[in-house]
């Protein structure tokens, strides 16, 4: 995307985080939005459906819906019927927990669903550590569940210093399912805020595991990993933030964010119960500021063209301020790489 397109933003955004719920039958420690509340003003059948033709009608082309758990609501099947009739494609996030016979066969039928089955370990004593006693059991009956009905889905990981020794064997997990593994950032934001001192990876786990995407090709990396990869593989994605450029966030009870790690007041924009979507998305004085923001410090970075300065959620949950340079990002965990003559000068 070039700057001058990035600072006035898209028509729409290409996809849309949706938190369909706050409620959960799960209570992850690294939950960004902290699930498992009552929210008593979430959106009704009647506004969600709204919301849908909203954002049909400005060709979004994705819907990533979360929450919560989204297959706790009971309206949530018709809804996602609803969002398919209106030519919108969906992506589902899901702890599976939820998933038997009649569920997996509803969704076998469903064409424009893309599935993801949240799984933080390769044996039950990680994953457990991170999403509660009895998890792991139940999340491979899942997909075992699903795999047999013939529906496609991928296996999504949250990279915390618990699981990532187990990387190869999550991917070699998923591939036994017929399923891609996707590998999703750690971000403290959530329960996440008070998680992270213990399950956040370090340093060194960063800067390995940029290394084993390079010869992963095939595993996904849903969000700005982009920080950490290289050339190569920034060629296959999105290089820069795309929060209120390509993508925003809606949340329970319809606020509207940036994006999913940014839902915090300061950067709340409106509410689609009040306020045209698309009025929103167009005028907003939030996005028009992360549209223009600039690192100004990663300017001069020899990778700068593939970080752009990473992720401005990481830089607020870090420093509280937006134009601080992703802490995460392979230049500042390897210093050598964000001026090429330090290293010639080793």
């Amino acid at each position: 995307m070039s700057s001058d397109l990035a600072r006035r933003g898209l028509r729409a955004p290409v996809n849309v985080t949706w938190e369909i719920t706050l409620k959960c039958n799960l209570a992850c420690r690294h939950c960004l939005s902290d699930a498992g509340q009552t929210m008593a003003d979430e959106l009704s059948t009647d506004e969600c459906r709204r919301l849908i033709r909203q954002l049909a009608a400005m060709k979004v082309f994705q819907v990533n819906i979360g929450g919560g758990e989204p297959f706790i609501r009971d309206d949530f099947l018709d809804l996602l019927d609803d969002a398919h009739q209106n030519q919108v494609v969906t992506c589902v996030s899901t702890n599976g927990i939820r998933v038997d016979d009649a569920l997996a066969c509803h969704l076998a039928r469903l064409d424009m669903l893309y599935l993801q089955v949240s799984l933080d370990g390769a044996t039950a004593e990680v994953n457990d550590a991170i999403r509660g006693r009895g998890t792991f059991d139940r999340i491979l009956q899942a997909a075992d569940t699903l795999a047999r009905h013939g529906v496609h889905f991928s296996l999504n990981t949250v990279l915390t210093r618990l699981n990532y020794p187990q990387l190869e064997d999550l991917r070699r997990l998923a591939a036994g399912y017929g399923a891609e593994l996707r590998v999703s950032r750690f971000r403290p934001s959530g329960r996440g805020k008070s998680s992270k001192a213990d399950l956040g990876p370090d340093t060194d786990q960063l800067e390995s595991f940029a290394a084993w995407l390079e010869g992963h090709e095939l595993v996904r990396t849903g969000d700005s990993f982009f920080c950490l990869t290289s050339e190569n593989r920034r060629r296959k994605g999105l290089d820069m933030c795309g929060a209120a450029k390509m993508t925003c966030c809606i949340s329970p009870n319809g606020n509207v964010y940036p994006c999913a790690f940014l839902q915090e007041p300061e950067f709340l924009v409106g509410n689609v119960r009040h306020d045209d979507f698309k009025t929103l998305w167009d005028n907003s004085p939030v996005f028009n500021h992360l549209r223009s923001l600039r690192v100004d410090t990663c300017v001069t970075c020899s990778r700068f063209e593939q970080c752009r300065g990473g992720c401005p959620a990481m830089a607020f949950h870090t420093y509280h301020d937006l134009s601080m340079p992703d802490p995460e990002c392979i230049a500042a965990i390897r210093p050598q790489m964000r001026n090429p003559q330090m290293k010639k000068s080793a």
